[in-house]
């Protein structure tokens, strides 16, 4: 699930997919992103924005799947 469709979640349903509240998440998401802005990041930009970085790694210590399988479930959803 991306970023954008996850704010639609109902906090109820955000906290048992991720394991985190809703608010949690967005301050993770808002430190994330100003320590981006300091460090110089050598190599290939990321393919994902910070966003569903953050929401993957939730998603990999709330179920500890492998990121093959993430990857897989996140193929199924959007095709």
């Amino acid at each position: 699930m991306k970023y954008w469709q996850a704010r639609k979640l109902s906090p109820q349903k955000f906290k048992r997919l991720y394991g985190i509240e809703k608010k949690t998440c967005r301050l993770m998401i808002r430190l994330l992103k100003d320590q981006a802005k300091y460090q110089k990041k050598p190599g290939r930009p990321a393919k994902l924005i910070i966003e569903n970085q953050v929401l993957i790694t939730l998603q990999y210590w709330r179920e500890y799947r492998t990121y093959y399988h993430i990857a897989a479930s996140r193929r199924r959803r959007t095709a």
